[in-house]
C-alpha cells in the first residue's frame, strides 16, 4: 500500500482559496468565544483532526465531539473517548441527526465555559450566555450538529462587535450562543494515510482525487480490517481477491454494473462502493485506532 499512497497523495493536496479565508475568519473571531468544540469524524478521529487548529486555539478551553458515531465501530469510539479524556480533553460521541449525545455535549460545554462567564460577572459584567465556536473539517457534519443544537432557534441573533457579516451568532437554548464558522482543511497533508482516509469519507471533493486509486486503496483497507462487511454487503463468498481492481470488478459484477460485452463499468462500481461506505451501508467501520502513546503525532495505522 505504501507505494500506492506515495503515488496518490500529491493528487489530493486540496486547499482552495476559501479555506484560507475561513482560517482568517476563525483567527480573527476566536477572542469572542469562551469554548471551542473540535468536531471530528468518529470513523477517523486521527485523520480528521486538523493540526492547524492546535496552534489556532491554543489557550482556549477545548471539547472534542466525535460525530457520525452511528457510522463508527462502537467499541473503537469508546476507546477514542477514553483516550482524549486521558489527555485531559473532554470528549463525547454524538450522532447529530438522531440527537444522541447532544445533551451531554451541551452540559460539558456549559461546564467548560462557566469559569469564564463567572469571572466576567465577578468583574461587574452582566450575566451572559456562554459563547462557543465549533471547528472541523468539511463534511464532518457541522451543519447537522448546529441544526440539532439550535432547533427552531437557528437564526441570527443580535450583532456582535468584531464579527464579519458573513458569520452569524446562533442561539443554542438559554445558556449557549454559537459563532458559526466554515469548515477548514490544512494546506498540506503531512500524513499520507490521513489524506487517503479523508478522501474515503468525502472530506476532500471527489473531483480533486483519482477515484479509481482511492477506491482501490479503500477496498484493500476494508479487506484487511472488515472483510466480512464486504462479503455481506456484496454477497461475496470465500477468499477476497488480493488485487483491488479484481475485487472492484467482482463487486461490480455482483451489483450489475455491466456495459456492452459484459464488461464491468468500474466508474459506476467505484461510486457504489464509496457511497455505501459513506452512508453506512457497509456497517459500522472505524479506520483510525487510538494511539498507544501520549500523543497523536504518529499514525496508528
Amino acid at each position: 500500500m505504501e507505494n500506492t499512497v506515495k503515488t496518490l497523495i500529491p493528487q489530493i493536496q486540496w486547499y482552495p482559496g476559501h479555506m484560507k479565508k475561513a482560517k482568517d475568519i476563525i483567527v480573527n473571531n476566536l477572542k469572542l468565544v469562551d469554548v471551542v468544540i473540535e468536531l471530528l469524524d468518529a470513523r477517523i478521529p486521527y485523520s480528521s483532526a486538523n493540526p492547524m487548529l492546535q496552534e489556532i486555539i491554543a489557550g482556549k478551553p477545548r471539547l472534542v465531539a466525535l460525530n457520525k458515531s452511528d457510522l463508527a465501530d462502537t467499541k473503537v469510539t469508546k476507546e477514542w473517548v477514553a483516550y482524549f479524556r486521558q489527555q485531559g480533553i473532554p470528549a463525547v460521541a454524538v450522532d447529530a441527526p438522531q440527537g444522541r449525545g447532544i445533551k451531554q455535549l451541551v452540559s460539558m460545554t456549559e461546564a467548560l465555559a462557566k469559569p469564564m462567564t463567572d469571572k466576567l460577572v465577578s468583574k461587574g459584567a452582566k450575566p451572559r450566555a456562554a459563547r462557543v465556536m465549533i471547528l472541523g473539517i468539511p463534511n464532518v457534519g457541522k451543519s447537522s450538529l448546529i441544526n440539532r443544537l439550535a432547533g427552531s432557534n437557528k437564526a441570527k441573533t443580535a450583532d456582535k462587535p468584531g464579527v464579519t457579516r458573513a458569520k452569524q451568532w446562533i442561539r443554542l437554548g438559554g445558556n449557549l450562543e454559537l459563532l458559526d464558522t466554515p469548515g477548514i482543511l490544512w494546506p498540506k497533508f503531512e500524513d499520507m494515510t490521513a489524506g487517503l482516509k479523508l478522501a474515503f469519507t468525502g472530506a476532500i471533493n471527489d473531483e480533486a482525487i483519482d477515484r479509481e486509486l482511492i477506491t482501490g486503496v479503500f477496498l484493500q483497507t476494508m479487506a484487511e480490517m472488515y472483510p466480512d462487511r464486504l462479503r455481506e454487503r456484496y454477497k461475496l463468498a470465500g477468499d477476497l481477491p488480493s488485487e483491488p481492481h479484481e475485487l472492484l470488478e467482482l463487486i461490480g459484477r455482483k451489483r450489475g454494473c455491466l456495459v456492452k460485452g459484459g464488461i464491468v463499468d468500474t466508474e459506476k462500481a467505484q461510486r457504489i462502493v464509496l457511497t455505501d461506505f459513506r452512508s453506512g451501508k457497509l456497517g459500522t467501520v472505524s479506520l483510525d485506532m487510538p494511539p498507544q502513546d501520549d500523543g497523536m503525532a504518529e499514525d496508528e495505522q
